[in-house]
């Protein structure tokens, strides 16, 4: 199985973290959530925000196409990259992959989950 780098974030991660053996399609945002990075997901992971907008610096050729809803959303969130992907909708296939959490969001409050 992949394993999943999260690059260092200084409020959700400031250590990094490296995930091994992420389970192949499951959403990235499931695999840092199970892992207690606590990654902003305010619409509970329905592709319906943009809270969980990662980078993927590293594996992206590996993920399945964002969908047209996806791409809708991801045109609104803050510092858009070629590689952002919702992490709601982006599945672990079978590379590893290295996250970097964007520094803001377009949220105005943090969620508590």
């Amino acid at each position: 199985m992949p394993k999943i780098t999260v690059l260092p974030h200084p409020d959700v991660c400031p250590e990094g973290a490296v995930i091994e053996n992420a389970p192949i399609g499951t959403s990235i945002c499931r695999v840092l959530l199970d892992h207690q990075v606590e990654l902003e997901h305010a619409c509970e992971l329905s592709c319906a925000c943009t809270t969980c907008h990662v980078i993927v610096r590293e594996g992206f050729n590996s993920l399945e196409e964002a969908t047209d809803n996806e791409e809708d959303y991801l045109d609104r969130a803050w510092g858009l990259a070629p590689t952002s992907r919702l992490s709601c909708q982006a599945l672990v296939a079978d590379a590893d992959l290295t996250i970097e959490i964007p520094k803001y969001t377009v949220n105005h409050a943090k969620e508590n989950h």
